[in-house]
C-alpha cells in the first residue's frame, strides 16, 4: 500500500499529484498545439474576398475546372441565360462550354468560333433566348444562334446571301448588343473604329465613328451595350472606348450625349444587373457603377501587384456576367482564360 505523505505527494487513484500534473500539462500542451494547427489550417483555408461592404465577393475555388483533355484558350466572353446556365467562350477547340451555376459541365460546342471568336452576348427576345457572337478576321461576322449553337442569322463575310446570310464589309468587329426593339449594334474595335446599327433581320441602318479622340471618335471601341437602366423605352448606347480610357454614351439613334472619363482605365465591355453596370477593365480590375454612373466599387485591383497569380486580384478582365443570385463570373484575356466565379457575400459596412 502506498504511503500517503506530503513528501511523496498525495495519491489520485494510483497516480501521484506530480504524475497527474505532468500528464495534465502534456495533455493541455497537446490541445494547445492542436488548437494552433487548427487555427493555422483555418487561416490557410480563409476565403479569398474582393471588394467591401455590400460589394463583397468571395472566390468559389475550383469553379469551372475542365476535365483532362479539355482546356481553355484566350478568354473571350461569358454570359448566363434565364436558368443561370453559364456559357463560357474561349479560343479553344471547345469554344463554348456550358455549366450549371454549381460548375457542372452540361455540354460544349462551337468549334467554328475557336480561332477568331471574340464577343458573346445573350439576348432574351420575347419568350426566346439567343446568343450573338462576333468574329475577327478572316471571319468578320456577327452570328446569331439559339442556345444550342444552331445558326439563325449571319451578317458579314458570308459566301452567299440569303434571308439569314447578309453580306456586310465588317472590319474586325469585337462586340454586339441588342436593343429592346430588336436593333443590332456592332462595334469594330480591332478595325475601322466604326459603330454600326442594323435592324433585327440584318438590314443596315446607320454607321458612325472612326479613329480619333474627339467625341464620337474611338481608339479601340472594344465593347458596346444597350443600357435600359433608366428608361427601357429610350435606351442609351454605351461604348467602351478602351485606349482612350473612357466610356462614350449615345442615344439609340447614335447621337453623341456624353463622355465618362476617370471611372475606368481600359474598359472592355459591359453587363447590367439590378440597376448596376459592371465593367471588366483590361487594366487589372472590375468597376461597378450605379444608374447615374457613379462608382460604387472597384474590385480586385491588380495593378502593380508582384504576384501575378494572386487569387484576390485581376490581371486582364475581358468579360463578365452576373447571375440571378448576384454571383459574378469573369474571364480574362489570358491564354488560359482564368475563368473564376465570385459569390456575392455582402458584409456589414
Amino acid at each position: 500500500m502506498r504511503e500517503r505523505s506530503e513528501s511523496k505527494g498525495s495519491v489520485i487513484g494510483d497516480m501521484t499529484r506530480r504524475e497527474f500534473l505532468t500528464r495534465t500539462g502534456a495533455a493541455i500542451a497537446g490541445l494547445a498545439v492542436a488548437g494552433m494547427a487548427s487555427a493555422s489550417e483555418e487561416k490557410k483555408a480563409a476565403p479569398v474576398r474582393i471588394g467591401s461592404g455590400y460589394y463583397t465577393y468571395e472566390l468559389v475555388e475550383g469553379w469551372g475546372q475542365l476535365p483532362p483533355g479539355m482546356h481553355y484558350g484566350w478568354g473571350c466572353g461569358v454570359v448566363v441565360d434565364a436558368r443561370d446556365r453559364v456559357y463560357v467562350h474561349t479560343r479553344s477547340q471547345q469554344a463554348v462550354v456550358v455549366f450549371d451555376r454549381h460548375g457542372k459541365i452540361l455540354t460544349d460546342w462551337g468549334a467554328e468560333f475557336a480561332q477568331n471568336g471574340h464577343g458573346l452576348y445573350w439576348s432574351k427576345e420575347g419568350p426566346d433566348e439567343f446568343l450573338y457572337f462576333t468574329t475577327n478576321a478572316p471571319g468578320n461576322t456577327v452570328v446569331k444562334t439559339d442556345l444550342s449553337g444552331r445558326k439563325l442569322l449571319t451578317i458579314g463575310n458570308v459566301p452567299e446571301e440569303s434571308s439569314t446570310s447578309i453580306k456586310f464589309p465588317f472590319d474586325n468587329p469585337t462586340d454586339v448588343a441588342i436593343a429592346p426593339n430588336g436593333d443590332i449594334y456592332v462595334c469594330e474595335g480591332y478595325g475601322s473604329q466604326l459603330i454600326h446599327r442594323f435592324t433585327a433581320d440584318g438590314s443596315h441602318r446607320q454607321t458612325i465613328g472612326g479613329p480619333g479622340t474627339a467625341p464620337d471618335k474611338f481608339n479601340i471601341c472594344h465593347g458596346i451595350w444597350v443600357d435600359t437602366r433608366n428608361n427601357a423605352e429610350e435606351p442609351e448606347i454605351y461604348i467602351a472606348d478602351r485606349s482612350n480610357g473612357r466610356l462614350q454614351v449615345f442615344s439609340s439613334d447614335l447621337k453623341f450625349r456624353r463622355s465618362l472619363k476617370g471611372e475606368v482605365r481600359n474598359p472592355c465591355c459591359f453587363y447590367t444587373h439590378k440597376g448596376k453596370m459592371y465593367i471588366p477593365d483590361l487594366d487589372h480590375r472590375v468597376t461597378i457603377l450605379d444608374q447615374h454612373d457613379q462608382v460604387l466599387a472597384q474590385l480586385g485591383d491588380g495593378r502593380g501587384k508582384d504576384n501575378a497569380d494572386d487569387p484576390g486580384v485581376f490581371r486582364a478582365p475581358h468579360a463578365l456576367t452576373v447571375d440571378s443570385h448576384g454571383d459574378m463570373y469573369v474571364v480574362e484575356w489570358l491564354d488560359w482564360a482564368r475563368l473564376r466565379k465570385f459569390k456575392h457575400t455582402p458584409q456589414p459596412s
